[in-house]
């Protein structure tokens, strides 16, 4: 066998051919971002990576690449012991490390030996990373966005919901990034990926969509919570045809308390995220809030967070970014319930069809 080494560009352009995608980085560079379906067959762990980084510097290259290459070749066995023994000869597996190749290499070597074809990801993780950058600016412009517009709590996330439950494409960065998207969208016990990482889970979204069909879309800011939207992304959107979600005060409280329910069981962690408010609102207009949310008067406080925080700046924001919003389409579900929003979408879906 010969082994097939191919570059970035050519591995994006048919990743799914793939049987198994090995990522031969340590389990930290691996945690940070990898290869979407990747698993992780480190060549050196953690310890190892770095105790061999160390004796570079502290004693010289040849002696560490002697260490080096043991450790590595122990590894190498033991991942073929665990995961390659029962594969049938045409696997087809893919292998990459960080940039330079020899970690990946040396697994990549062995499994040529065997009979395997493999293919060797040229430039590694690094010059997947450029391409797949490259590649969000390519498709983006391409797809046919529809941008659901709407004030806070009008229930823009449980309207994609059930568009995508009902077969339409659509593109949930906020799910994508473990955060609602506002000042209170931090999710407890659940961190939002790396910037890597998200920009890995976006470009696996949109190239999976069909440009031929709609692609629900809500109208995010340049970041959510911690992570950017890469910005060819952003300039598709805001050039996009909007719909803006509509429902009255009552509904949308109603629903934001269902949606933050851990506030409601955890007034204290609510008090400590209106604190970041204060330099928005006033020391005084978040103590306030935070005596009444403490006194179990939590509906008072999440109605007075729409319209003197959230609202007001809403109109103007969307007008500034979003070219077509002032010929949006409106769509007002009958409530805030995810059946009203199963209906609107059916409604919408037939509509484009």
């Amino acid at each position: 066998m010969s082994l097939v080494v191919e570059t970035a560009t050519q591995v994006l352009a048919n990743l799914d051919r793939f049987d198994t995608i090995i990522d031969a980085r340590s389990e930290n560079e691996f945690a940070l971002d990898h290869l979407p379906g990747a698993v992780n067959w480190p060549t050196l762990n953690n310890e190892e990576r770095h105790a061999i980084g160390t004796m570079y510097v502290q004693v010289n290259a040849f002696e560490a690449k002697k260490r080096g290459a043991a450790i590595s070749a122990r590894n190498i066995a033991a991942h073929i012991e665990r995961e390659v023994i029962d594969k049938p000869k045409d696997w087809k597996p893919l292998a990459y490390c960080w940039r330079g190749g020899k970690r990946s290499g040396a697994l990549s070597l062995i499994l040529d030996q065997i009979g395997f074809r493999v293919t060797l990801l040229e430039g590694g993780y690094k010059a997947f990373r450029a391409a797949m950058l490259q590649d969000i600016a390519r498709i983006a412009p391409s797809l046919q966005f529809r941008v659901i517009c709407g004030a806070t709590g009008c229930g823009k996330t449980r309207l994609l919901q059930a568009l995508q439950a009902q077969g339409a494409q659509v593109m949930d960065l906020e799910a994508l990034a473990n955060h609602r998207s506002s000042v209170l969208g931090a999710m407890p016990g659940l961190a939002q990926p790396s910037q890597k990482r998200f920009d890995t889970l976006v470009w696996d979204t949109l190239r999976r969509f069909d440009p031929a069909r709609p692609v629900f879309i809500e109208s995010e800011s340049k970041k959510v919570g911690n992570v950017a939207v890469a910005m060819p992304l952003i300039d598709a959107m805001r050039a996009s045809p909007c719909l803006n979600l509509t429902l009255p005060d009552a509904e949308r409280v109603a629903l934001l308390i269902e949606d933050y329910d851990f506030f409601v069981r955890n007034t204290e962690l609510l008090c400590q995220r209106l604190d970041v408010l204060i330099e928005f609102r006033g020391r005084a207009v978040v103590e306030a809030w935070k005596q009444s949310v403490r006194a179990g008067a939590i509906e008072p406080v999440v109605q007075a967070l729409l319209s003197e925080h959230y609202d007001p700046g809403y109109l103007q924001s969307m007008r500034r970014n979003f070219s077509l919003f002032p010929q949006a389409q409106t769509l007002s579900p009958s409530d805030h319930s995810a059946e009203a929003m199963a209906a609107l979408a059916s409604q919408m879906i037939k509509d484009m069809t």
